[in-house]
């Protein structure tokens, strides 16, 4: 029986190692998966923002992407942001659907665009194989593609934080037009407030001076589809306690920019890559809608310390809207 005067000390350690290893699962579960993409050498930041796009080159795809290479070049982007609904009409049917390289490789092929594209899923999306899009060997066909549930680019002067915002939505899981790929995101309540939490954490600790949240469905629009109930009520309110400067979606096939009324927060939309021209909009006289385009387009973003430039064009690059904010440059004591 030898040791056994030594248990109960044996008992406290296992036990203190075992809170330990819970403690840090418990943290790395609440933090999202980081990229880090450091800005240019003289400080600047400049990326292009595209969603709702993967039609095999159709409804005027290959056009916008071609004009996306021309302002890539000029801009020297650093990277493209997809918001999402990224393979039409259901999404991918496997990570060797033939429609990956048929949407996106064969399509964006300019040289500026060469860089990583950062995605989020759609609706869409949903209704394939989602995990499909999520998968690494998708990187071993085109190395550009990084494509999450939620996650965190930290590019020094800014941080962008990417939401899953289709699992928010609770019509989806109601409807019986459309069948969805809901693995790993239920149970949905569970899922979705797991989410909040993880984008409040990242939100809180960023130090960055522009703070840009990604997700696919609009908090406002006065689009189609416009404002998104759930997420103006669980979202919104952390965007704004942790002044986010901007919430970029797509969804509505159109470009737009409005105001928030209670914060300094800009929703832009950008969900223009391809098939558009709904022709239902609602309400654009109101103060708030800044600048509206039912039709095909993309929007660019520079990024300084002081300044944001933010430029929306039509399927020819034609500058149609541009949105200029400025901040000031605090020095240490």
């Amino acid at each position: 029986m030898a040791g056994l005067e030594n248990e109960p000390m044996v008992l406290c350690l296992l036990l203190l190692i075992t809170i330990s290893f819970g403690l840090s699962f418990i943290c790395t579960v609440a933090e999202l998966q980081r990229f880090e993409h450091p800005t240019k050498s003289h400080g600047t930041l400049s990326f292009l923002v595209i969603g709702d796009w993967g039609r095999k080159g159709e409804f005027n795809q290959s056009e916008v992407a071609l004009q996306m290479g021309r302002i890539g070049k000029r801009l020297d982007i650093d990277f493209t942001v997809s918001t999402g609904d990224n393979f039409y009409d259901n999404g991918l049917e496997g990570e060797n659907d033939p429609a990956f390289e048929e949407s996106f490789t064969k399509i964006y092929t300019a040289k500026s665009l060469q860089k990583r594209w950062y995605s989020v899923l759609g609706n869409h999306d949903y209704r394939g194989d989602a995990e499909a899009q999520l998968s690494p060997l998708l990187r071993k066909v085109d190395s550009r593609w990084i494509c999450l549930r939620s996650f965190l680019v930290n590019a020094e002067i800014a941080e962008l934080f990417f939401v899953d915002t289709t699992p928010f939505v609770e019509e989806y899981f109601t409807e019986k037009e459309h069948t969805y790929d809901w693995r790993g995101v239920t149970p949905q309540k569970t899922y979705t407030a797991e989410v909040l939490k993880e984008i409040e954490s990242a939100l809180r600790q960023s130090t960055a001076k522009w703070k840009i949240v990604v997700g696919h469905h609009a908090i406002r629009s006065v689009g189609h589809h416009g404002d998104t109930q759930e997420l103006i009520q669980r979202l919104l309110p952390i965007l704004k306690a942790y002044n986010v400067d901007f919430y970029m979606n797509g969804h509505d096939h159109c470009l737009e920019h409005i105001s928030d009324n209670e914060s300094p927060i800009q929703f832009l939309t950008s969900g223009a890559g391809s098939k558009a021209w709904r022709g239902d909009v609602k309400e654009l006289n109101r103060e708030d809608v800044k600048f509206f385009y039912d039709g095909q387009g993309f929007m660019s973003v520079q990024l300084t310390q002081t300044e944001s430039v933010i430029v929306f064009y039509d399927v020819f690059g034609t500058v149609l809207h541009r949105l200029t904010t400025f901040k000031q440059l605090h020095s240490a004591i």
